[in-house]
């Protein structure tokens, strides 16, 4: 890794990291395609090692405001989700998995966009913890799904409840990676190099969400995602043979 990628991943785990801890998502769709870009190996287990100490101090931050009878039913439909994802990394080749990286991606904002708001029944719970768990292992992005069924939650119970899903969820995720052998030795090492961004990331954001508005911090948001995307579908098409 240059010094140029790594300050660049620096930054993309640091604006991820104030998103995560200002709206409750934001982390695996702004540093996913960008990570893919710098090194394939690193989308997704980089991506959740880094996620799991962000929402771990979200959750330590809005303690006690987590719907938890609704994240134990997200969390049950996740384990089949995860064992889906996990399959996935194994058989699929790395380039059509940065191709599933962008299209998560784009479809999380296009859904968003759209507006679409599904009752937080059981039934809608359990099938969006199912969605994440397959998209965040597969790929490290399993915010859409949850953000779109407890998007009626107030923003501290929000970030709560989406902070507390992503703890167990992203463990769970790492754990079945780690069966399957993708994380390593490399994935640890890059880990730590890029701690200290998300520590950044988690420090800055209580000063800069006092001043920010949350709609437009979430427009911000899609429009990196998107842009981050748009670059990683440009680098595998172009790279394609015969392209």
């Amino acid at each position: 890794m240059t010094g140029g990628e790594f300050a660049l991943l620096s930054l993309t785990v640091g604006i991820g990291a104030v998103l995560q801890v200002s709206v409750g998502f934001g982390l695996g769709m702004i540093a996913a395609p960008v990570f893919s870009l710098v090194d394939p190996t690193l989308a997704p287990p980089v991506v959740l090692l880094l996620a799991v100490g962000v929402t771990a101090a979200v959750l330590v931050r809005e303690r006690g405001g987590a719907d938890l009878r609704g994240c134990g039913w997200a969390l049950v439909g996740r384990v089949p989700g995860v064992a889906a994802g996990a399959t996935l990394v194994i058989l699929l080749p790395a380039r059509h998995l940065a191709l599933l990286i962008a299209g998560v991606v784009l479809t999380g904002v296009a859904v968003s966009a759209a507006g679409y708001v599904p009752r937080p029944r059981r039934s809608s719970v359990l099938l969006a913890g199912m969605a994440s768990g397959l998209m965040g292992t597969a790929t490290s992005i399993g915010g859409p799904p949850m953000a779109m069924v407890w998007q009626r939650l107030s923003g501290p119970r929000l970030r709560a409840t989406m902070s507390a899903f992503f703890l167990v969820g992203s463990l769970m995720s790492l754990a079945a990676l780690a069966v399957a052998g993708v994380v390593g030795a490399h994935t640890l090492q890059r880990t730590a190099l890029l701690t200290p961004a998300a520590i950044a990331g988690v420090l800055l954001a209580r000063p800069l969400t006092r001043r920010l508005n949350a709609h437009h911090t979430r427009t911000v948001a899609m429009a990196l995602a998107v842009a981050g995307a748009g670059g990683l579908v440009a680098q595998q098409l172009g790279a394609w043979p015969g392209a």
